[in-house]
């Protein structure tokens, strides 16, 4: 039994933790709800009873066996150090650790073993890169892969719980006619879609955009350099295009991979329907395949529409689709956890 510690409890990943510490029935002894002090004194119910969200402080981990945080990068950095000083071990949701040498970046369904070499904190990976590993890195295994390219179309969700709020209060007032006031996303947000802004993935309006010299942003340049670190293969050639659409929740990839090895098509599917974690989906004569609305409240990563790519050599294309909330952060997050 653990004495358990969510810190950014009253975000969307962390009302998605509490959600998930239930229904797995996590071994808790205590729980200890943490957010900042505008969050302070509110009550948030669990199991039938109401705990009191406290504020986060660098004493507040005293007592605590595991810590699963997503609250910003700013906030993981300040406070994570004194939750390992005091003898907890973090998983932690935000992008502030994941490149770090000493941190471990874990999807438990492809590198579990990296879970040991941690010293404290173990980081989560970015929701995109782990919806895309998922069905990815079976077919890694299987066939080896040359070649990545990701095109994302990400919800409102990677925003956080205000960006949902703020896109569905914004298409309710378009579609009646009327002006409305923007505070977290930068643009038009409904009835539109825009290259993703990646600062305000985090939640951070007030964190300017910047772009690497290459023109990458920060959310691409996740997926290629998170992916190299989970497969431990800094040879494979990773790109990615990331825009963000007008959806609330889960998060969809359009994959265009090379392989190493000659494969089928019909190959392909045999090793997605036997890869933990993900789900064929998909009745080609209806033309029905996985969508944002199938993934939405699901723990499988969805995928369909396998095909191959007429303009290369041994390439194929994979429409992939998952919840961006739950597999993209707060399951990964707990399934790190059972397995510590």
């Amino acid at each position: 039994m653990k004495n358990v510690a969510i810190v950014g409890a009253t975000g969307a990943v962390g009302q998605e933790l509490l959600g998930l510490l239930a229904e797995r029935n996590f071994p808790l002894k205590s729980l200890r709800l943490l957010a900042s002090s505008r969050s302070a004194g509110k009550k948030i119910k669990f199991k039938g009873e109401d705990i009191t969200v406290q504020e986060l402080r660098h004493d507040s981990f005293e007592g605590i066996d595991l810590v699963l945080s997503s609250a910003g990068g700013s906030l993981s950095k300040e406070y994570m150090p004194s939750a390992v000083k005091a003898g907890a071990v973090v998983v932690d949701n935000t992008s502030y650790f994941r490149m770090n040498p000493d941190v471990p970046l874990v999807v438990p369904e492809v590198n579990p073993q990296d879970i040991k070499k941690h010293k404290g904190i173990i980081a989560n990976p970015n929701c995109s890169t782990i919806i895309m590993l998922l069905p990815l890195y079976p077919l890694y295994k299987a066939f080896g892969v040359e070649r990545i390219h990701a095109c994302t179309y990400q919800a409102a969700s990677g925003a956080g719980a205000t960006a949902m709020e703020e896109l569905r209060l914004e298409s309710l007032a378009l579609a009646n006619g009327k002006t409305f006031q923007r505070s977290v996303i930068p643009h038009q947000y409904a009835f539109n879609l825009f290259p993703h802004n990646s600062p305000y993935n985090d939640g951070s309006p007030e964190k300017a955009s910047s772009f690497a010299p290459t023109g990458y942003c920060e959310e691409e340049w996740k997926m290629v350099a998170e992916t190299h670190k989970i497969f431990g293969d800094s040879n494979l050639r990773v790109n990615a295009t990331c825009v963000r659409v007008p959806i609330l929740r889960a998060h969809s990839e359009a994959l265009n991979i090379r392989l190493s090895k000659k494969a089928s098509v019909a190959e392909i599917y045999d090793v997605l329907r036997n890869a933990p974690g993900v789900e064929v989906m998909e009745e080609p004569s209806k033309n029905r395949w996985p969508m944002p609305i199938d993934a939405t409240g699901k723990d499988p990563i969805l995928v369909g529409r396998v095909r191959i790519d007429q303009s290369q050599e041994n390439a194929f294309d994979i429409w992939v689709v998952g919840d961006q909330i739950r597999k993209g952060a707060a399951l990964n997050a707990i399934q790190i956890a059972e397995l510590i």
